[in-house]
């Protein structure tokens, strides 16, 4: 499977427009897919990034200038909260959902599974 997201995007052999569409997509559903990666336990960046690729089998392959700006958006809004965590020789910023951000979690799976059962449809 081919990664999806900014990593993807402008590697040889692969066809922009393709690929500018796949980040397009993505982008729509970058918050949920975040706020999915933290609902289990509360993780540090590189783990969410982490997360998302293994739970994807790799096709979510996201760089660290898509991840960390939607991070801190997130926490803006108030759907992630986030505290230093201080290991030995690291200092790591650690993301927990909200409520705010469970409701918003529960309320992208249903958005997400609206959309896949509209698209099946037109592809069926």
């Amino acid at each position: 499977m081919e990664p999806l997201g900014a990593v993807a995007l402008g590697r040889p052999g692969h066809d922009m427009v393709d690929n500018a569409l796949r980040a397009e997509v993505l982008k729509g559903h970058l918050d949920t897919l975040l706020l999915a990666a933290v609902s289990e336990e509360p993780a540090h960046g590189y783990l969410i990034v982490e997360r998302l690729r293994s739970r994807s089998q790799g096709a979510l392959d996201l760089g660290e200038g898509t991840v960390y700006p939607a991070l801190y958006r997130l926490e803006a809004a108030g759907l992630l909260s986030s505290r230093w965590s201080h290991e030995p020789g690291r200092k790591r910023r650690v993301y927990r959902l909200t409520d705010r951000g469970r409701a918003a979690l529960a309320e992208g799976r249903t958005e997400w599974r609206s959309f896949v059962r509209v698209i099946e449809s037109v592809l069926s």
